[in-house]
């Protein structure tokens, strides 16, 4: 195997964090060596590649939480970003509805907690308003969200890929991590085409963050359970039902924000997801099954306690998964005038759930570090948001170890 020179950093992983890190670390220091590994044959090929293309405010997240945090710094980095790279976005804003007098209350938390995050221009919209914004919906209350926006992550993944590039990185494709080898300050990664040397590694490795670690850690209090989110897309005639974003009232207990209407910067209307356990990490459609990884989710713990806890919401998921009238239902819910025949099969995404041992699913970001290791454990939506900002955070956290 053929064995390459010491770089400072590696970054495991192509997506949209692993590559915003790399971006970072140049711009605070443009003489370092750093190498990107991926093993697909392109960047952002998974989470990021299957994202909706949400530019989100940072409304629902814990006041103080790394999500909060990164998502609000990130939201305007992620601006100017695209603003200095001619990448096209648009800020249309989107509703959040109560259907029913039981869901004012959380609607209202949630305009609390936007307060708490900053998110000022946020505005009550009362029933008789709500037509103003989105004459198809349907609800007793909403919150308008100005600040949210749509874009295309893999257009910003690809210019991300392009500028640490130019700036000396390497980004070696089709390679996938099979080793990894801790030495007193330095690190052997064996792909499999070839070795590397690094002083530090960063793991950014997504559906596959928790695998990364236990190449060099005996145990980890988390696991990664993939759940599939699958959307349809309405037909081009009906697309004049939804002008922006509509998104429901959330459930609090659920890190997952319900079935929602998303226009996409492509012109296109996106319905969906639903969130249903995905019985292999990589399976965007319901046939695809990998015995080992679903033994591994069976397995854990963690999941368990989460499927008996959370089994009444998982049949729902799953009914709707095999149920175009059930999934219609639940749009209709928003949209009464939605009808089956209007809703297309549209390409599946898999989100990387963290869930520790007592049947957490971790809603906050979670980062680990070794001596000669930084692993980010979990980077759930809204990561790709947040992508500039945590791969900073990460930067710092890196350079202060060298």
């Amino acid at each position: 195997m053929e064995k390459s020179f010491k770089y400072d950093f590696i970054i495991i992983g192509g997506g949209i964090v692993g590559l915003a890190t790399a971006y970072q670390l140049l711009l605070k220091n443009k003489y370092l060596k750093i190498a990107v590994i991926e093993k697909e044959s392109e960047v952002a090929a998974h989470q990021t590649g299957h994202n909706s293309g949400v530019i989100h405010s940072g409304l629902y997240y814990k006041p103080g939480s790394l999500k909060a945090q990164n998502c609000i710094a990130g939201y305007r980095m992620l601006i100017d970003f695209c603003d200095e790279n001619n990448i096209p976005y648009d800020l249309c804003g989107k509703l959040v509805v109560a259907s029913n007098e039981r869901e004012i209350y959380e609607l209202d938390k949630l305009f609390e907690r936007g307060i708490e995050n900053g998110l000022v221009n946020n505005t009550i919209i009362e029933e008789g308003r709500i037509k103003e914004f989105e004459p198809n919906l349907r609800g007793v209350k909403a919150i308008h969200v100005p600040y949210t926006g749509i874009i295309n992550y893999a257009l910003v993944c690809q210019k991300l890929a392009d500028l640490i590039s130019l700036n000396g990185a390497e980004i070696f494709l089709n390679h996938l991590v099979e080793k990894i080898d801790n030495h007193s300050g330095f690190a052997t990664i064996s792909t499999s085409q070839k070795e590397f040397e690094t002083k530090q590694y960063i793991n950014c490795a997504g559906l596959y963050s928790d695998k990364i670690a236990l190449l060099s850690k005996e145990k980890i209090d988390t696991r990664i359970i993939p759940f599939r989110g699958e959307y349809f897309m309405l037909k081009p005639e009906k697309r004049n039902l939804i002008k922006n974003l509509i998104y429901p009232v959330p459930d609090p207990n659920f890190p997952f924000l319900g079935v929602h209407f998303t226009r996409m910067i492509d012109g296109g209307v996106e319905a969906g997801p639903n969130a249903v356990f995905a019985f292999k990490r990589e399976g965007y459609i319901k046939s695809d099954f990998d015995f080992t990884e679903t033994f591994e989710s069976l397995a854990w713990p963690g999941f368990r306690k989460v499927a008996i806890k959370y089994w009444k919401t998982g049949i729902g998921e799953f009914y709707r998964s095999f149920s175009k009238a059930a999934f219609t239902k639940a749009l209709q819910k928003l949209v009464p005038a939605i009808q089956e025949d209007d809703l297309i099969p549209a390409e599946a995404g898999v989100r990387a759930q963290a869930c520790d041992r007592f049947g957490g699913l971790l809603d906050d970001f979670k980062i680990i570090e070794e001596p000669n290791a930084i692993h980010i454990l979990n980077a759930p939506s809204p990561a790709a948001t947040s992508s500039l900002s945590i791969g900073e955070t990460i930067a710092n956290m890196a350079l202060e170890r060298i």
